[in-house]
């Protein structure tokens, strides 16, 4: 695929780039809690803009239902791109109607826009091809070159995605071109030994990449909600955690498979249990107690692994040439229960091997429990597009920028 290096090579000054970012980010009653998304598309606008192009930028916020939503406007996201730009970006209050193609028709050489949420236009994320490449043609009117720079979308088949770039002479971004080299360092000529950590709460969402990773990988290990259904596949009384019954026979066959290819498949020794899931929003002291993961109480939770997994799993990471990290061992958001998630995370740290954080909810928590995020190898804006990357699909936004 060509790149913003060959784009910028060849000249911008005047032009309208269209780029597609992500800018998905959290917010907390209007306030965004987590810029991590806009910051790592920066470098691309900035290049840009320095450059005297046009920049329209376009993504997605949250999962409104094809309609404007006030909950999910793009505007605190542009307000604080600018402010990280130092420089006034134009906010359209609409995607492709007359409040965008006024914004973009008035942007100067160097100037900034963001359009509106692209979702609450319901052409983005049609199913109908004609539907959503009607939408396509409206947003391809608004420039002349197209920059896909939104990893945490390529998984997606959306008009702004996939259809966009066949109507415009179309490139892939810094953070594009960044995140795809990550990942084919995870699958091609991979350095050993390879250690996976995954957590997160639903384990139907990591299935496909255990599968694949089962046959790439040196170790995986398993912690966050979705330890429970191994252990509950162990024969082990997991009280109330969460649980997904109806993955037990894949889990079983899984950790089978591990054992007669040779590759280490651990779970939580010991697990931090509590009555009730903690308030996140009040972060008070909760109840809780460490108990062995074969000695759960039937009327209690995992809520994060205990500290003798904690240690296990960091001599596990500890000579590890490569680690891929996806998913919280823990409540993370709550201190009672962080402690697995930063202990994964110091172990990160503290290796010499190439270290990447798969995006998501584990981005977030390195930057939550006050990491350094230079101190890892790569830090993903993009969780379920690096896991499909790892499962092997084709994702539609990198096949789209391809020639």
């Amino acid at each position: 695929m060509k790149t913003i290096d060959e784009l910028l090579a060849d000249g911008v000054s005047g032009k309208r780039v269209f780029v597609r970012a992500d800018l998905n980010v959290p917010l907390a009653d209007g306030t965004i809690t987590d810029d991590g998304r806009i910051r790592a598309v920066l470098p691309t606008v900035k290049a840009l803009a320095d450059a005297g192009a046009r920049v329209v930028v376009a993504s997605h916020l949250g999962r409104p239902k094809g309609a404007p939503d006030p909950a999910f406007s793009l505007a605190p996201a542009a307000s604080r791109l600018g402010e990280l730009l130092g420089s006034a970006v134009a906010f359209a209050a609409d995607t492709v109607g007359r409040s965008a193609q006024e914004t973009v028709a008035g942007l100067s050489d160097g100037q900034v826009a963001v359009l509106e949420n692209l979702r609450f236009n319901p052409g983005e994320t049609a199913k109908d091809d004609a539907e959503r490449c009607a939408f396509a043609d409206r947003l391809a009117a608004l420039a002349d070159v197209y920059v896909g720079d939104g990893f945490g979308a390529v998984h997606r088949k959306h008009a702004s995605v996939y259809d966009l770039p066949a109507r415009l002479p179309h490139y892939a971004g810094h953070l594009i071109a960044a995140e795809v080299g990550v990942l084919r360092k995870l699958t091609e000529d991979v350095k050993r030994p390879y250690v996976v950590a995954l957590g997160g709460a639903k384990v139907s969402d990591k299935l496909a990449v255990i599968d694949e990773l089962l046959d790439k990988a040196d170790r995986l290990l398993i912690g966050g909600g979705m330890a429970y259904t191994f252990l509950k596949a162990k024969g082990y009384e997991v009280g109330i955690s969460l649980l997904q019954e109806d993955q037990v026979p894949a889990v079983t066959e899984y950790m089978e498979r591990a054992q007669k290819q040779g590759v280490e498949l651990l779970l939580p020794l010991d697990v931090v249990v509590s009555r009730e899931f903690p308030d996140l929003k009040a972060k008070a002291a909760t109840e809780h107690t460490v108990v062995d993961a074969d000695r759960i109480p039937a009327d209690q939770e995992g809520l994060d692994i205990g500290p003798r997994t904690r240690e296990l799993y960091a001599s596990k990471l500890a000579d590890a040439e490569t680690v891929f990290w996806n998913g919280p061992m823990g409540v993370f958001e709550h201190p009672d229960y962080a402690e697995g998630t930063r202990a994964v995370a110091q172990a990160l740290v503290e290796t010499d091997g190439f270290t990447v954080v798969g995006g998501g909810d584990s981005a977030a928590a390195v930057r939550t429990l006050g990491f350094d995020e230079n101190a890892f190898g790569h830090i993903s804006t993009g969780g379920g597009a690096s896991l499909e990357y790892l499962e092997g699909k084709t994702l539609p936004g990198l096949a789209a920028l391809e020639d």
